[in-house]
């Protein structure tokens, strides 16, 4: 584990053993300074899962947003060898808000597409928040189109508030791009799986998650509007409280969208969350992509478009009691 850039409030307990931590492993290594640190990082672990076991709906969104969460590039360069990264859509443009290219994943040829939030600030303005415009949707369909032509299954990494509603973006199609990546995805020829490694709002975040398995990172977040929005017409303005009570009504999380049969699995995170241990996170993201890959390689292609139009017909008919 390492300690964040930015505690949120619910992590702020562990600031201060994280703050001794980093203190004595910069002393000269003694017998008494290797037990204390072996006694110390012990109590963080078990500190850093307790705080997030009963985390709100609200407390998960806001996890889901740390600035220290790992990004899509940052799973492709753990996860991935020979990842040579595609751009532009043909069209207008590159949009730094998806990216895409070409890799190697658990020895398999793939093709990789994902929201890019950025880390810094600079990074984050380029990228557009990770909120991508029509060029970025086309430039996913043209990285599918590329993995059906050349039979590389598909890897997609969902981490969006959702698509970009400016007026240019409006103006160039925004409509348009996703309903044709959304089309691209669901008659695609070759496995597809879908990762929600951080926020997954609206159809910015479903044009990059038509899969035939959808997995989501434990503190994820995945629903039909940000908490946000949902506040904002629901109950016609927005506050932390009601942004609060937004997040608990669309059942966002994880488990409940394990339990609506919306997501096939939910992969757990590290304690305290995938931005305290990226590695750990990543090898368990890994070892999830790798199973269900190598499972869905086994398919005839007609069968495996067929079970996943099949997928999403189904969704709202088995729906847990509320």
């Amino acid at each position: 584990m390492h300690p964040p850039s930015t505690y949120l409030a619910f992590e702020r307990p562990l600031a201060a053993i994280d703050a001794e931590i980093a203190a004595l492993a910069g002393r000269r290594v003694t017998g008494r300074t290797t037990e204390r640190l072996r006694r110390l990082r012990a109590a963080q672990r078990r500190l850093a899962r307790d705080l997030v076991r009963g985390l709100s709906p609200w407390e998960r969104v806001q996890l889901a947003r740390h600035p220290d969460r790992p990004s899509t590039l940052d799973y492709v360069r753990r996860l991935c060898t020979q990842f040579v990264e595609l751009h532009g859509d043909r069209r207008f443009a590159d949009d730094g808000a998806v990216v895409g290219g070409l890799a190697r994943f658990a020895g398999r040829a793939v093709v990789v597409v994902g929201h890019q939030r950025g880390r810094t600030q600079a990074e984050r303005i380029a990228r557009n928040f990770g909120m991508a415009r029509p060029e970025g949707y086309r430039k996913a369909v043209r990285l599918f189109e590329l993995a059906a032509r050349f039979g590389r299954p598909v890897l997609t990494f969902v981490d969006t508030q959702g698509a970009y509603p400016g007026i240019g973006a409006e103006e160039r199609g925004q409509a348009e791009a996703i309903a044709a990546s959304l089309a691209a995805l669901a008659g695609l020829g070759v496995p597809v799986v879908c990762a929600v490694i951080g926020e997954g709002g609206s159809g910015g975040a479903l044009a990059l998650a038509v899969a035939d398995r959808v997995l989501m990172q434990e503190h994820a977040w995945y629903s039909v509007i940000a908490p946000e929005g949902c506040a904002s017409i629901l109950f016609r303005r927005l506050t932390p409280e009601t942004a609060a009570r937004s997040a608990a009504l669309l059942h966002l999380t994880a488990e409940d969208l394990a339990a609506a049969k919306v997501v096939d699995e939910v992969v757990r995170e590290p304690g305290g969350g995938a931005h305290r241990d990226p590695a750990h996170a990543a090898a368990r993201l890994g070892r999830a992509l790798e199973r269900h890959l190598e499972e869905l390689a086994r398919r005839p292609v007609r069968t495996l478009v067929a079970r996943r139009h099949a997928r999403y017909r189904r969704f709202g008919t088995d729906l847990p009691p509320a």
